[in-house]
C-alpha cells in the first residue's frame, strides 16, 4: 500500500509531465533559486570554482524546497 506522500509525489510527477506550463513554473522557480544564490555568492568573489558551484547548488536546492513547503 502506498503512503500519502508516495501518492502525492506520483500525482505531482503526473501533473508535471502532463502540463507544460506547470512544468515550466517549477523549472523557473528552481532556476531562480540557483540564480539568486549565485548572485549572492558572486558579490563576495570575482571567480567561482567547482566547490563554490557545489555550495551554490546545494543552497539553491534548500531555498527551493523551503519555498515549496512554505505555508
Amino acid at each position: 500500500m502506498k503512503t500519502k506522500l508516495e501518492k502525492a509525489v506520483k500525482t505531482l510527477c503526473k501533473e508535471l509531465r502532463k502540463d507544460p506550463d506547470y512544468f515550466r513554473s517549477y523549472q523557473a522557480n528552481i532556476a531562480m533559486q540557483f540564480k539568486d544564490e549565485y548572485s549572492r555568492k558572486r558579490k563576495n568573489k570575482k571567480y567561482l570554482n567547482n566547490d563554490d558551484i557545489h555550495e551554490i547548488a546545494n543552497d539553491a536546492a534548500t531555498s527551493f524546497l523551503n519555498l515549496l513547503i512554505k505555508k
